[in-house]
């Protein structure tokens, strides 16, 4: 157990700390226009940051396991709720191009990478599967390639840590791109500027309180808004739990049945899909409830503050400091041949973020960045596409694995 003022096993204080944290975030992003403009999101996220490298609270716990578990499953059909069905089936056609062609950004810089640091950290072709695995699809491919490759157990700890960090640092840069001239100037922004519109039309608020302004809800609202959202998880769940135990997976299995299996196996997946055929099967229902869009982000910024919390600055110098330049390179060589690619086919800046985002941390943290951002016709294409990564990273990390091996 680590040494900090607050342990793993108090849950209830840090479950305290953890709302508390979110709750802040949200009052000072609607309070004031510094943090309007560096947005809840971050706001949330370095505050734990700080928090844990502080020794206050523990990098590990079940409080955080139970986020990821719970929380997160229910914010996106809660998000999901007042979608544009038009909207999504477009989107979804772009983001998938832009998420293709972002991915060749992450085999570019794990091949980039590799070669510059393959002399200096050891096993870095079991390395170099693992992240071009993870930076592809998620953290089900990172633990299927350490275990595909049998890497070392505390090598697998030290990237873990790497990765951690390696993501803070991320969605503290994509959360701050579009708000820079830079790119403003060269790439079209729908998305954002319609979210600064409806800002513009309520004067002496700020962005994120013009967003949220203030709606009629009652406690049916509430109660049907979380009960549908329960409802769906608990079935999606058991629905994906089924099909992946009956269709094959692993090595053994043709790419037939693991394409299969990543589809129906996959639990954000099945729910993103269940909520959207009840969407489509009962849309007055779903037209009368309000709230739901405030819940659902207030629990992602909760995700937020979470996400904040393992990236322990201190260990990873201990440990690996190489490790994290090498995730590094990875990242931002994914993120400028996404940009490049983007600005050559004439993506929106929203699309180009978002899938990079998607490759590098997974549809969820990529939904959760379009929700923090107020994109909310992207959240579920991105969230649909994103999954795509589960199925192909693993087929990518193990050919530039078994790749990398044949130069170490």
């Amino acid at each position: 157990m680590e040494n900090t003022l607050i342990q793993a096993d108090d849950t209830i204080t840090l479950w305290g700390i953890i709302i508390v944290l979110a709750s802040l975030s949200i009052f000072l992003e609607q309070r004031f226009n510094w943090a309007s403009k560096v947005t809840g999101a971050i706001i949330a996220l370095v505050s734990a940051l700080i928090l844990s490298n502080l020794g206050i609270i523990p990098t590990a716990s079940s409080v955080y396991d139970a986020v990821w578990s719970v929380i997160v499953p229910l914010a996106i059909p809660l998000l999901l709720f007042h979608v544009n069905f038009k909207k999504i089936w477009k989107e979804s056609g772009r983001l998938l191009t832009i998420f293709l062609l972002s991915s060749i950004g992450t085999v570019t810089g794990a091949i980039t990478a590799f070669l510059i640091f393959k002399d200096h950290i050891p096993m870095l072709d079991k390395l170099g599967a693992m992240f071009s695995g993870s930076y592809i699809g998620g953290g089900v491919n990172f633990a299927a390639m350490a275990a595909k490759f049998e890497t070392p157990g505390e090598l697998v700890s030290a990237a873990v840590v790497a990765d951690n960090l390696m993501m803070a640092i991320l969605f503290l840069l994509l959360m701050m791109i579009p708000a820079m001239n830079f790119f403003r100037k060269r790439f079209s922004t729908p998305h954002v500027l319609e979210v600064e519109k409806q800002s513009a039309e309520n004067k002496g608020k700020t962005q994120a309180e013009s967003f949220w302004e203030r709606k009629e809800i009652s406690l049916k609202d509430i109660a049907m808004s979380v009960g549908t959202a329960f409802l769906l998880v608990i079935i999606s769940l058991k629905v994906a739990e089924f099909f992946a135990g009956i269709i094959p997976s692993g090595e053994q299995a043709s790419f037939f049945f693991q394409l299969l299996h990543g589809l129906f196996g996959d639990h954000y997946l099945v729910l993103t899909t269940m909520t959207f055929i009840v969407l489509a099967l009962f849309p007055s229902y779903f037209e009368k409830l309000n709230g739901s869009q405030e819940i659902g982000t207030f629990l992602i910024h909760i995700f937020f503050v979470v996400i904040g919390i393992p990236a322990s600055i201190s260990l990873i110098f201990e440990t690996a400091p190489l490790l994290l330049i090498f995730a590094f390179i990875i990242v931002m060589i994914n993120l400028i041949i996404s940009l490049l690619f983007g600005k050559l086919f004439k993506f929106d800046l929203e699309e180009i973020l978002l899938a990079s985002n998607a490759n590098i941390g997974g549809p969820t943290t990529a939904a959760a960045f379009a929700i923090a951002k107020g994109w909310r016709q992207l959240i579920g294409p991105i969230l649909i596409v994103g999954t795509l990564g589960y199925i192909i990273g693993n087929y990518i990390g193990t050919f530039l694995g078994t790749w990398f091996g044949t130069m170490m």
